[in-house]
C-alpha cells in the first residue's frame, strides 16, 4: 500500500510540475497519452514508452486565413517558425523530464524535405488525439477546440506517470465538407475520421503530393498547402474571437 501511495504522490508532482511548465512555455493547449496498446519509437535501450506528452502551437491566424486561395511566403515563413519552436521545445521538455528520473524522447516537428521522402515516425496527431487535444477532420489534419486546425503539434514520449486522456474517438465535422469541395487536387475522399482508420482512407496522399510540386513548387518543401485548414469553420471562427495572445494574430 506504501508503494501505491508513492506511485501517486509522484505522479501527481510531475503534474503539477508539468502545468507550470507549460505555463511558463505559455502552452494552453496540452494533455497526456495512454499509447498501451501502441508502437512507439524506442530508446536507445530498445524500449518504447507507455505515454506522451502532445501540445499545440498556434499559427497565425491572419496568416491562415490569407491562404483559402493557395499558399504564399507568408505562410511558408510562418510554418517554418512554429516547427522550430516546437522542436525547440520538445527538446527542453524532454531534458526537463529526463533530469527527473524518467525517460523521455521528443519527436520532431512533422516537417520532411524531398530528401527525406515520407518518414515512418509516429503521427503527432495520434499522440494528440489520445490526449484528448481535437479530432481529426475530414482534411485529415487534428481539429483542436480552441484553434481548429490552425495549430502545429508537438510530442514527447514518456514512461512518467501521468493522467491521461480521455481520448477522442469520432469526428466533429457533421455533414460539412468545404474542406473536400476546396481542395484543388481532389485529394480528400470526404470519409469521416474514427480511430483505426487508414490515413489513406481520408486523403491520397500522392494526389496532394503531386498537385502540391506542380502548383507551389517553391512553398512546398516541407509544407502543407494549407488550403483545406484555410477553409475549416472550426479555424475561420477565430477571425471573431480576440485573441488570448496579442502575438496570436
Amino acid at each position: 500500500m506504501q508503494g501505491e501511495n508513492s506511485v501517486s504522490v509522484a505522479s501527481e508532482h510531475v503534474a503539477s510540475w508539468l502545468t507550470a511548465w507549460m505555463q511558463a512555455e505559455e502552452i494552453v493547449l496540452w494533455g497526456a497519452a495512454d499509447l498501451s496498446g501502441f508502437s512507439t519509437p524506442k530508446d536507445n535501450a530498445g524500449q518504447g514508452f507507455p505515454r506522451a506528452l502532445a501540445w499545440a502551437v498556434p499559427m497565425s491566424r491572419l496568416v491562415m486565413a490569407g491562404i483559402q486561395g493557395g499558399p504564399n511566403q507568408a505562410y511558408a515563413d510562418e510554418y517554418g517558425r512554429v516547427n522550430r519552436r516546437i522542436s525547440e521545445l520538445a527538446e527542453k521538455l524532454a531534458a526537463e523530464i529526463r533530469s527527473g528520473g524518467f525517460r523521455a524522447q521528443p519527436l520532431a516537428a512533422s516537417e520532411r524535405t524531398d530528401k527525406e521522402k515520407i518518414r515512418g515516425d509516429f503521427p503527432h496527431k495520434t499522440a494528440a488525439t489520445r490526449a484528448g487535444l481535437g479530432f481529426i477532420g475530414r482534411h485529415c489534419q487534428l481539429v483542436t477546440y480552441k484553434f481548429g486546425p490552425w495549430v502545429r503539434l508537438g510530442t514527447v514520449f514518456t514512461d512518467a506517470d501521468l493522467p491521461c486522456g480521455p481520448p477522442v474517438n469520432r469526428s466533429f465535422c457533421g455533414r460539412c465538407t468545404r474542406c473536400v469541395e476546396a481542395c484543388p487536387a481532389g485529394a480528400l475522399t470526404g470519409a469521416a475520421w474514427e480511430p483505426g482508420l487508414p490515413r489513406e482512407a481520408i486523403l491520397n496522399v500522392q494526389a496532394c503530393d503531386h498537385w502540391k510540386k506542380a502548383h507551389y513548387f517553391q512553398y512546398h518543401q516541407g509544407h502543407n498547402c494549407g488550403i483545406c485548414a484555410a477553409v475549416c469553420p472550426y479555424g475561420l471562427k477565430l477571425l471573431k474571437m480576440k485573441p488570448d495572445n496579442p502575438r496570436d494574430k
